[in-house]
């Protein structure tokens, strides 16, 4: 485990020194543009490393990792040259709590390099494999988060209305999903060490969702977007942002769980049958709600 750990560790920061080599040659164009190149030639450290070491697991932290430094960047050098130490609180406070939640989560449950998601295998074992592990494993994940922190640019960088109450709203709604995230991740963690792995966990949250982890994961974006709009209510179209991630959860991360599940869990079917995909709230025998 030192070896991986060690393996992961030189990996991002060689990534982090290359991100800030590419934005210094990148800084004239626009600042988020420089940000989305910075992004993609640190996945490409990432991929090059993932192929070297055969574990494109390798990119499991960079989820959580790089969206950090971006939303720091964009608090201390905003375009606006305006800084607001109470929005970059309220803003950050939940970006900060989410990444280092989703890294350590990460960090506990990751086995080394000997570990790789089995959606990854999967997907490499098809043709064009080569592309598919660089596109659709490494670069279409990058591409996804920084679209979804596209409004935290417009909130931090180009904003200059005032905080209001709706921004201490929003942000107490991004906390609390990344909080409904740790509950359910916790749940998870605590059944599968008393449980075989052939059993289907049906307690706490996962009594009345299928994902409630990525039910957490899904509004945290959301609530990146509802602090923007706070400020910028304008800004509405945005809602793009956020809504491709969910899509992204609901129709391919979640189905690929579900398929995994329907394989290895005799008893599955039923609980789908009984259970919600995202939303926390119990279905009876036919589907329907309970009132």
């Amino acid at each position: 485990m030192i070896k991986s750990y060690s393996v992961t560790l030189v990996t991002y920061m060689a990534a982090f020194l290359v991100a800030i080599v590419t934005c210094y040659f990148f800084s004239y164009p626009n600042q988020w543009l420089m940000l989305l190149a910075g992004h993609l030639s640190a996945t490409l450290i990432v991929f090059l490393s993932s192929q070297i070491f055969k574990n494109s697991s390798l990119y499991d932290p960079f989820w959580s990792v790089a969206p950090l430094p971006i939303a720091l960047y964009l608090s201390i050098y905003p375009e606006s040259g305006k800084i607001d130490l109470e929005k970059i609180f309220l803003i950050n406070l939940p970006i900060i709590f989410w990444s280092l939640r989703l890294t350590s989560n990460w960090a506990r449950d990751w086995k080394g390099l000997s570990d790789e998601d089995f959606r990854y295998v999967n997907l490499k074992s098809k043709p064009f494999s080569f592309l598919i592990d660089l596109f659709g494993i490494h670069v279409y994940p990058t591409l996804q988060v920084n679209l979804s922190l596209l409004p935290i640019f417009f909130s931090l960088s180009l904003s200059v209305n005032e905080v209001n109450i709706y921004l201490y709203l929003a942000s107490i709604f991004t906390f609390l999903a990344v909080i409904l995230e740790t509950i359910a991740d916790e749940q998870m963690r605590i059944f599968r060490r008393a449980y075989s792995m052939g059993t289907t966990m049906r307690e706490g949250l996962w009594a009345y969702s299928r994902h409630p982890n990525y039910l957490g994961e899904i509004l945290f974006w959301w609530g990146l977007y509802f602090m923007t709009i706070s400020l910028e209510p304008n800004l509405w179209y945005l809602f793009i942002c956020p809504l491709i991630m969910n899509l992204m959860f609901s129709l391919i991360t979640c189905q690929m769980m579900d398929n995994r599940s329907l394989e290895k869990r005799s008893d599955y079917r039923e609980y789908m049958n009984s259970t919600r995909q995202l939303i926390i709230w119990k279905k009876n025998k036919t589907g329907n709600k309970y009132d």
